[in-house]
């Protein structure tokens, strides 16, 4: 039992002894935390921003919880134009910060930084904030009222620039769309040529053989005109043309005859006589 006690005393002997350095190294590093912050705000004094943040960090190394240190380090980031670096400070001390002074302060340089980075909404949200734990500050209404200002005008380009996109992407579309057009309406017409051109070479051609089957069909038929037009002779039987002139070959002989005899009788003509009964 006895050994038990004496394991006890030994643990909590030890214990505390470690507590009581983790408390020494706390104290200590407090106070080069509170050093690195006197150092730093020296050389913000100087305007030796670079360094004065340098310090700073130490003095954040030895005590995180340190909203002095946050804030000053913002500061000295701001000061350096380091608006990017300096934004999560501000943020930070404002949101960790316990009284309204400190949180208006923080928020209303978050609005600067915002406001620097050409962030204006952000800039609108910070010292809208701001406000709200001081509504007296009258630099912060201000500068809300130019921050909202431009957050318009960007709001207001934004929305130019989109309509302009879409006139442009209904534009390029109409052109598109009639380009498409016109390569239509050419293949089209270079379709509709071609076939012009095919039916015509083919209304040549087949009007060349029509014309020469018309010919072949027109020749017999010509040749049956003509030979219906000229009589063909019929065994047996004279034509009105043959008869006439077999009459008038006829009515000549009658006449040579007759012109003959006429001869002779009057070539053996005599004196009239009495007749002798």
């Amino acid at each position: 039992m006895k050994i038990l006690q004496n394991i006890l005393i030994i643990f909590l002997v030890f214990f505390s002894s470690k507590e009581i350095a983790a408390q020494k190294d706390t104290i200590a590093q407090q106070r080069t935390a509170r050093k690195m912050l006197r150092q730093g705000n020296e050389l913000y004094q100087n305007k030796q921003f670079t360094d004065a943040s340098v310090a700073y960090q130490k003095a954040l190394g030895n005590n995180s919880n340190y909203d002095k240190a946050t804030y000053n380090l913002g500061n000295a980031f701001y000061q350096n134009n380091n608006f990017k670096e300096a934004i999560p400070q501000y943020e930070l001390t404002a949101k960790t910060a316990t009284d309204k002074a400190t949180k208006a302060e923080a928020f209303h340089n978050l609005g600067n930084a915002m406001m620097d980075s050409k962030n204006y909404q952000g800039a609108v949200d910070g010292y809208k904030n701001s406000l709200r734990n001081n509504p007296s500050d009258d630099e912060t209404r201000y500068n809300l009222a130019v921050a909202q200002k431009l957050l318009d005008k960007e709001k207001q380009d934004k929305k130019d620039d989109k309509n302009k996109d879409k006139d442009k992407d209904k534009k390029d579309k109409d052109q598109k769309d009639k380009d498409k057009d016109d390569k239509n309406k050419d293949k089209d017409k270079d379709n509709k040529d071609q076939k012009d051109k095919d039916k015509k070479d083919e209304d040549k051609d087949g009007k060349g053989d029509k014309d020469k089957d018309k010919d072949k069909k027109q020749d017999p038929k010509k040749d049956d005109k003509k030979d219906q037009q000229k009589p063909k002779p019929q065994q047996g039987k004279m034509t009105p043309q043959q008869i006439k002139q077999l009459l008038e070959n006829l009515n000549n002989e009658e006449k040579k005859t007759q012109k003959k005899m006429n001869a002779k009788k009057a070539k053996g003509k005599k004196v009239k006589q009495e007749k002798d009964w």
